[in-house]
């Protein structure tokens, strides 16, 4: 078996690039069921595995983007800072496609360069380094809301994709009882950001990612967002194969349910992915 796959992926990347494996390199027996809506999720602002921000690497990035956010309070104050650090990662860490969930941030700056999933981790460690508590919500999303990425290769992409989306609990920090959680893609929603949000829905086929889009438009995994009609497509929730509900941390949501792909797959993915850009 790992022959063959060896041989598939030395294939693969002489024509562009090991994009995604298919079914037969997806983690076996995996169930991924939604969890018990009765267990507490408080998500939190420790230091794990994944979101290592106590390493100096991470620390260094959160206060050169805003010394004064770990002493700014109150919601409007936060969010202005997480979008401060959006669009210092949209810049500093070059999207680049990679299948490995648990690389951790410190080693994501290290590089200069991330998946999605990664670069959204880098939001969750810096906010938390800023006392600003995370969580993730596990979704299992369609394989077919990545094929007008990879057109070519659609047969190659895993039938379902487990995604961390990252939600910040605003005014947290302050110890307000009734802190409301924002998901990340609500984080350019609203009045207050130079220029608006110019719309224009997420495709999935150009250069842009859908961490760099989530400044420019709405990405609406549960169909709850009116979208205009002349925007393009925002709501994809017609792509959500399971909800797998809220976790403390992406760290605790991949040790339950694992990655998208097994080990074997990302290792001989990853090193050819990390270096590819959208």
């Amino acid at each position: 078996m790992f022959k063959r796959a060896a041989r598939l992926g030395t294939r693969l990347g002489g024509v562009g690039g090991l994009v995604m494996v298919s079914g037969l390199l997806m983690p076996r027996g995996q169930a991924r069921q939604a969890e018990d809506g009765s267990r507490a999720v408080c998500g939190g602002v420790a230091s794990t595995r994944i979101l290592d921000w106590r390493h100096p690497r991470v620390l260094s990035a959160a206060q050169g983007i805003d010394a004064a956010a770990r002493n700014e309070e109150g919601p409007a104050a936060e969010v202005a800072a997480l979008r401060r650090a959006h669009r210092w990662i949209s810049a500093a860490v070059r999207p680049v496609y990679s299948v490995e969930e648990m690389r951790p941030v410190s080693e994501v700056l290290r590089r200069g360069r991330g998946s999605c999933s990664q670069r959204m981790a880098v939001l969750e460690a810096i906010a938390r380094s800023w006392d600003v508590p995370t969580r993730v919500r596990g979704l299992v999303v369609d394989g077919a809301f990545w094929y007008p990425r990879f057109p070519r290769l659609r047969r190659l992409v895993p039938s379902q994709v487990v995604l961390a989306w990252p939600e910040f609990r605003i005014g947290g920090r302050s110890g307000r009882a009734s802190a409301a959680w924002l998901p990340v893609s609500e984080l350019f929603a609203g009045v207050g950001e130079p220029g608006g949000r110019v719309g224009g829905g997420f495709t999935n086929a150009g250069t842009e990612t859908l961490f760099d889009a989530l400044a420019r438009t709405d990405v609406d995994w549960d169909g709850t967002v009116a979208c205009p009609a002349s925007s393009g497509p925002c709501d994809l929730s017609a792509f959500v194969v399971n909800d797998l509900g809220h976790f403390d941390s992406r760290d605790e949501l991949f040790a339950r349910h694992g990655q998208t792909l097994c080990a074997m797959a990302r290792v001989l993915a990853d090193p050819v992915l990390s270096r590819r850009e959208p």
